[in-house]
């Protein structure tokens, strides 16, 4: 009967495979949860009122 053999170059591979798709999956979720706070962000300040925005619009006056 034939064994499943597991060689040196084929474990490098699937090392080498596992790493470049956890590194790829940080890297798209990134911009993912980027655009997502920033959907979220626009929703909170669409219900803020006027004194509210106008306030934090002074802060970062401020700030910057």
């Amino acid at each position: 009967m034939m064994g499943i053999d597991v060689s040196t170059v084929g474990l490098l591979v699937a090392v080498v495979t596992g790493l470049g798709s956890a590194w790829l999956a940080r890297r798209l979720g990134r911009g993912w949860r980027a655009r997502r706070a920033a959907e979220q962000q626009k929703l909170r300040r669409a219900g803020e009122s006027r004194q509210v925005r106008r306030a934090r619009e002074r802060e970062q006056q401020r700030k910057g």
